[in-house]
Formats: structure tokens, C-alpha cells, sequence
């Protein structure tokens, strides 16, 4: 008879849970999902540093039908009790937002029922008493309150392509939350994500399960952007095939089921223009808005007025960042979001990239600059005699050295790291764009002479730029380097490899920051894009810290009440100094003769709720280990108590704490362990070297024979050099000068198996860590 006691959790899992589920009727292919990843794991940015937190991994994720789970198990080894993993499970299952929520050892479960009455909570059942996928569902249908044909449509397939791959939580909870939304009939409907979590692909899955199940036949994609229906077409909706078509001014024909159009491109300035009135009111049954922030909340906007012709739709409203303001609301006219995928929700999952900013100031942006009476700038023009400042720079007053300051400020960053990392430069206006683009390219001729395109000025006037934004985007590409724009990359413009973002614009928007800041949040680790970098000239960086940046959207649209709206504003022509007269009449000064200096340069780092970190990385370090450790005693006992160092490591690593760019700020080379002891507890320092100089004065190995002895001290001598994490790696056994004792699983028959070796390394540690020199 099978000893539990002596089997692993994964043995556990093998031979009693799953087993019991699939006597259940659970299907281990369809809704059986073992260590199923719900996080990534947050990754953490210290200078040049990056390192991934620990993701959230459930033991099982049961699924009554692929994109709809339902239930969570959490598993432990026999030594624990029925109900040792329940409070974890419960924490899975909130972000999974299921409500049945198991846990078990292998002799039974504890069942969580949070649909159940409190006093029958939470029962224990035995291995056969497991309840079936059509129970489970059967409650939670019942408590929803959803007719057979509302279930039916909730529980559509999914588009599954074979890969296997599958959404992310928080878009199979946006699918499934719209889904039952439509199904409950209600027909206005806002979905809230953050740029680079797949809101286009979370749309197709919702068109596509309506449009499979019959509940929608007609379906209207809108966007304001044609790379944005482009990209649609060839990349998510690909699967809707011939049913699929694009409309244009010139084609309007009403045989297809999905249609994809550039709102422009079906309005006009008269109604003669007006495309879509082509179509009857009632022809469309489903239209969802892309970006729905940019034109369609406003009143007597083209999106709105299309809207309102095809009222009868149900309408899906899809942004990174509602617009509110007192004269446009989407929430007015969508209603309270469905649900809300925040940047910070993406940062801390471990599926957006975070960022660090490098903010510049300058001296003239500190302390203003007041022209001498009289001067004229070098077109001639008499300049207003007034102090100018921030606000003022490359709007109504152009200096041109700060310009050229930029541009090299920027070149000097890129050359410090990777003079090719894709880079989008923000200026104020196409004019402030285009001196930039001369400025770089004068600061980087050498790269410009490899090939021109190293820098292009991506603006709506400039039939070159726009032709190079795909370039820009597509990884693979190496050209262009530096994208240099004012407004046409704000948003809709999937960079994934996008390291650098420059803000030489004075952004008050949130709105609007939020969709700069989301062209770096793409993780490309193909690319080795896992986190981007933000060079702030204006200080834009200053809306970090507003509570506004990243909570809910607050409805403050005023129906009626203040001035109409603005329209967005374009990318205009590019401008020009007017002639001399009234200074006042003079649309730009620009002065050339004017010294401009760095008076402030300095890296900002973000904690984990992305509020800036304004102490030293030190201080930041010592009170990370002062709240994880209560004093050196307990750190003492917890690192010899692991049997890796390195999870400790990994652990204060999700924290924020980077070691080697700890080093570098404190002038050291020190091992984790010393320089935590001598950080938080002043405890003098012994280097890896000292510390394998200690063990082998000692000599603790005689007990071993010689080859292990050998290999022991081939190990003392890998710590000295690399650390702790290489020698606690078994495939350090595979380099030299381990290879001249033989293959690996020689050297470790030499202490007699796997599990005697691991003993030996563990007491090697022991050796290397004795903390006194008398122990």
C-alpha cells in the first residue's frame, strides 16, 4: 500500500487528484488545466537591470468549456491537511473571478461553495464525491438567473486556431462579462483595457462567439486609423475570411457579415458624402468602436452621429483611456465600464512592461528667459518683451540651442545602451518635429550615412514618414531607429519594440499621456523588450503622480452645461514666422543666440504601486529588507534554512532590490548575503573570495573521498569567482573544470546519488555562510 506520506505533491496530484476528476467526468484535454499561469510575474527595472517576480500559478484551473473556467484547486503533499491550500486557491479564484474554490492532500478535498449559504460554506468531500462539470454549472447558472437561451450563448466556443494557446485571464474575463452583458440585453456596453493587452483580439473573440452562435449577423468594426483596420484585418480577424471586407468610399456592398471601416471613410462634410446612410438603420446588429476615446464621446462628432444612426445596435465602446471632461463622456453615452484592465493591473501581472524615467532640466526651463529690449529673433522679428517659460517653448517661442540640447541629450542616451533600440521622440507641433529631426540627424550623421532612415520624421503631413511607420513597428525591422512625431503616434500604433519614449512635449492631457506612454508597454521577449525607458525634457512625467493616472474613470460630463466641445487637435501644416509688425501677430519667435545648460539630470525609479521612489537606491534597498526581515537573526535563519539561496535572492529581486546595480552605487562587489548584512545591519563584509579562503582553512570535507573532495572544492572555487546561483545550478556540473572529473552524473555517483550531492552542496553553504570568524 502506497505510503502518502512519502510522495511529492506532484505524486499527489498524479495518482489521487486527477484521477478523481476525471471520475468525475472532468475531461483531462478540454477542462482539466494543471499549473495553470494566471500571472506572468511583475518585472522589476534597476538601471540597466531587469528581473521577473514569481508568477501566480494555480495547481488546476477546472474550465467547464475552454475559456470559461469555473473552479481552482489548490494541491499539497500528504504532510499538510485537506484544507492546507484553501486560503491560496481562494486568491486565485478571485482573480479568475470563479466561485467554487477546492482544496486537497490526496485523501480528499475542501470544497468552497461561495454561491452556498454560509453555514455550508465550506464542506469536505471525499475523493469520489467530487461534483460534475454540468453540477458546478448548474449552480452558478442558477444564481446568475440565465434562461436556456442566454446559457447558450454564454457558453459558445471560443475561436481556437490549434496552437493551444489561450486567452489571458483578464481577457477571457472581458469576453465572458460582454458575452453574458449581450446575452442579458443590454446593448451599450464600455470595455476599459490598457494599451498592449489585446484589445483587439479580446473583440474578435467577442464577435466572433456572437456571430457563431447567430445572436449578432451584422457586425461593424470602427476605427479612426487605417493601420489600425489593416492590422485588424490581416492579424486578429483573419479567421473571419471571405465573410470579412473593408468598407470604402467606393464600395458599399451589403453581401458580406463583418465590416471593417476608417470612420472617415463612410462621413463626409455633406450629406451626399455620408456612406453609411447607404446602409438602412437596422442593417448592422453589432458595432464596436475601437479607441473610442478619440472622437465618439463627443456630442457632434462623426463617430456619434454614426452611432446614433445604427441606435438600434448593440455597441461596444473599446479604450486604454476613457475620455471624461465636462464636455465629452464616453461613460454618458456607453455606460460604467463593463470592466477595467489598468496599465498598473498589467505591470504588476507581469504582462506590460514597467518603465524608469530619466528626467532633464534645463537651466532656461527652471528659471524662464526674458528677452533684452529690442531683440529680434533671426527672422527678423521684434520679439514681445515678457518672461517666458515652459509653457511657452516651441509653441509661441522656439529656442533653438534647447532643441539641439535635446537631441543631444537623447543620442547620448542611446549611445550609453543601443544607438539601435527603436525610439518614439514626442515634439510639440510638425514644425518642433522637423527642427528635432535636423537636430538628431546633425547629432548622428555617422548613423544617418549607414542608412538615411536611422531617424524619420513620422508626422500626417509627410508621405515618406507615414510610408516608414510600418517599418518602425514590425520587430524585424532594423530602419527606422528614431521615429520623431507630434501627433499621428499617440495612439493605435503597436510598437512593440519600442525601448525609448521622449517626451519634448507638454502633455496635460491624461488621456493623452496615457496613450504616449502606452507605445513602450508592449513585452517583447523575442526582442529582449521587457521593460522601456522614458526621456522626460518637460517634466510630463510629472502626471505619474496624480491619482488620476491610473484609477477608475470619474464621470464628469456635464450634459448641456459649459462651452462645446474642442476638436482634436490635428497635425496641422507646418508653421512658419509671420512677417514683422505687431509682435503679438507672430505665431513662433525663434532665437538662435541663447545659451542653454543641464542644471538636473536624474534617473527616477518606481515602486511596485508605480509612485516615484525618491530616496537613493540604498535607502530604497534597506527598507525593502527592513519590512521583509526583522532582524538579522530572522534573515539569518531564513537563509540557511532554504535549500536554495537563490529563491531568497529571486524573492527580494521581485522586490525591487537589484544587487549589482547596488554594487555599483555603493562602490562594492559583494555577495547577496554580505552586502544585506553590511546594508541592513552594518555587519562587516567578507568577500566571495574570503569566504572560500575561510572554508578551505577549515578543511570540513575529510569525511568525503577524493574525487568529492575534488568536486567540493572545484565548487569553492566557481563560488569565489560567480556566486552562489551558479554553484546551486546542477548544470554548473557540465562546465570546467568539472568536465575533467567527468560527466555529470558521475560526479554526483562520487558522493553516491543525487539527493547524497545536494546534501553535500547544502552543507558546502553552510560551510560558506558560517558568519563569525571563530564559528
Amino acid at each position: 500500500m502506497i505510503d502518502k506520506k512519502n510522495l511529492s505533491e506532484q505524486d499527489i496530484c498524479n495518482k489521487f487528484i486527477t484521477p478523481a476528476l476525471q471520475k468525475a467526468g472532468w475531461d483531462l484535454q478540454e477542462q482539466i488545466f494543471a499549473e495553470y499561469q494566471i500571472t506572468k510575474g511583475r518585472v522589476t527595472v534597476r538601471g540597466q537591470l531587469h528581473a521577473r517576480g514569481s508568477a501566480k500559478r494555480a495547481d488546476y484551473v477546472l474550465f467547464y468549456k475552454p475559456g470559461i473556467p469555473i473552479a481552482v484547486i489548490e494541491a499539497k503533499d500528504n504532510t499538510h491537511t485537506v484544507g492546507h491550500g484553501m486560503q491560496q486557491a481562494v486568491g486565485y479564484a478571485e482573480a479568475l473571478e470563479v466561485p467554487f474554490v477546492f482544496s486537497s492532500n490526496g485523501d480528499g478535498f475542501l470544497f468552497r461553495n461561495t454561491l452556498a449559504s454560509a453555514a455550508q460554506m465550506e464542506t469536505e468531500l471525499s475523493l469520489d464525491e467530487f461534483p460534475r462539470p454540468e453540477q458546478l454549472w448548474t449552480w452558478w447558472n442558477d444564481e446568475r438567473g440565465l434562461t436556456a437561451t442566454q446559457n447558450n450563448l454564454v457558453t459558445e466556443d471560443y475561436y481556437r486556431d490549434g496552437s493551444g494557446k489561450v486567452p489571458r485571464y483578464y481577457q477571457m474575463l472581458a469576453i465572458n462579462k460582454t458575452t453574458e452583458a449581450i446575452a442579458r440585453g443590454q446593448n451599450r456596453i464600455l470595455l476599459v483595457m490598457a494599451t498592449g493587452t489585446g484589445k483587439t483580439m479580446t473583440a474578435f473573440q467577442i464577435i466572433w462567439r456572437l456571430w457563431r452562435a447567430k445572436a449578432k449577423k451584422r457586425i461593424l468594426f470602427l476605427a479612426d486609423r487605417n493601420i489600425l483596420i489593416d492590422q485588424t484585418m490581416t492579424n486578429d480577424f483573419k479567421p473571419f475570411g471571405s465573410a470579412m471586407t473593408k468598407i470604402s468610399k467606393r464600395q458599399t456592398d451589403k453581401s458580406y457579415e463583418i465590416y471593417l471601416s476608417l470612420y472617415q471613410a463612410i462621413t463626409g462634410e455633406d450629406e451626399s458624402k455620408d456612406i453609411y446612410k447607404q446602409f438602412s438603420r437596422d442593417f448592422f446588429d453589432l458595432i464596436v468602436v475601437d479607441e473610442c476615446h478619440r472622437g465618439s464621446a463627443a456630442e457632434d462628432s462623426n463617430w456619434r452621429e454614426i452611432l446614433e444612426y445604427f441606435s438600434s445596435a448593440t455597441q461596444i465602446g473599446l479604450t486604454a483611456t476613457p475620455k471624461e471632461t465636462k464636455e465629452v463622456s464616453n461613460i454618458d453615452y456607453f455606460g460604467e465600464p463593463i470592466y477595467t484592465y489598468s496599465l498598473k493591473q498589467g505591470i504588476d501581472d507581469g504582462f506590460l512592461a514597467p518603465y524608469r524615467v530619466v528626467r532633464f532640466d534645463f537651466d532656461k526651463d527652471l528659471t524662464g528667459w526674458r528677452p533684452e529690449a529690442g531683440m529680434r529673433d533671426k527672422y527678423g522679428n521684434l520679439i514681445e518683451e515678457r518672461d517666458y517659460n515652459q509653457k511657452d517653448y516651441d509653441k509661441t517661442l522656439v529656442l533653438e540651442p534647447r532643441t539641439q540640447l535635446v537631441a543631444k541629450k537623447i543620442t547620448e542616451y542611446l549611445r550609453a545602451t543601443n544607438p539601435y533600440d527603436k525610439t518614439i521622440v514626442f515634439c510639440e507641433d510638425i514644425e518642433h518635429a522637423e527642427r528635432m529631426r535636423q537636430a538628431l540627424v546633425n547629432e548622428n550623421a555617422d548613423l544617418v550615412r549607414e542608412d538615411p532612415r536611422y531617424i524619420m520624421r513620422i508626422t500626417g503631413d509627410s508621405k515618406e514618414g507615414k510610408a516608414e511607420l510600418d517599418n518602425f513597428i514590425f520587430p524585424e525591422s532594423k530602419y527606422p531607429v528614431i521615429a520623431v512625431t507630434s501627433k499621428l503616434m499617440t495612439t493605435g500604433v503597436d510598437a512593440q519594440t519600442c525601448k525609448v519614449i521622449v517626451l519634448d512635449q507638454r502633455i496635460q492631457s491624461m488621456t493623452e499621456f496615457k496613450q504616449i506612454i502606452g507605445r513602450g508597454t508592449r513585452i517583447n521577449e523575442d526582442h529582449n523588450k521587457f521593460y522601456f525607458t522614458i526621456l522626460d525634457f518637460k517634466r510630463a512625467t510629472a502626471l505619474f503622480a496624480d491619482p488620476a493616472f491610473d484609477g477608475k474613470p470619474v464621470q464628469v460630463y456635464e450634459p448641456g452645461v459649459g462651452d462645446p466641445p474642442n476638436p482634436p487637435e490635428p497635425e496641422g501644416d507646418i508653421s512658419k514666422p509671420e512677417p514683422e509688425g505687431d509682435p503679438k501677430a507672430v505665431r513662433k519667435y525663434v532665437v538662435r543666440n541663447v545659451t542653454i545648460e543641464v542644471a538636473a539630470e536624474r534617473v527616477m525609479y518606481y515602486d511596485a504601486n508605480n509612485q516615484p521612489i525618491t530616496e537613493s537606491l540604498k535607502d530604497y534597498t534597506l527598507k525593502t529588507l527592513n519590512r521583509e526581515f526583522a532582524s538579522l537573526d530572522d534573515f539569518l535563519r531564513r537563509w540557511n534554512a532554504a535549500d536554495r539561496k537563490k529563491t531568497i535572492i529571486e524573492e527580494l529581486e521581485g522586490e525591487g532590490v537589484f544587487f549589482e546595480a547596488l554594487n555599483a552605487e555603493l562602490h562594492l562587489n559583494l555577495d547577496p548575503f554580505d552586502l544585506i548584512c553590511h546594508l541592513a545591519w552594518d555587519q562587516p563584509p567578507l568577500t566571495r573570495q574570503e569566504r572560500a579562503a575561510k572554508v578551505k582553512k577549515r578543511d570540513p570535507f575529510t569525511k568525503y573521498g577524493a574525487k568529492a573532495r575534488r568536486v567540493l572544492e572545484a565548487l569553492l572555487e566557481k563560488y569565489a569567482d560567480q556566486g552562489i546561483t551558479t554553484i546551486e545550478d546542477v548544470k554548473v556540473l557540465q562546465l570546467d573544470p568539472f568536465r575533467d572529473l567527468g560527466t555529470p552524473l558521475e560526479i554526483v555517483k562520487a558522493f553516491g546519488d543525487k539527493e547524497a550531492y545536494e546534501k553535500a552542496l547544502r552543507e558546502l553553504e553552510d560551510q560558506l555562510y558560517k558568519y563569525t570568524d571563530s564559528a
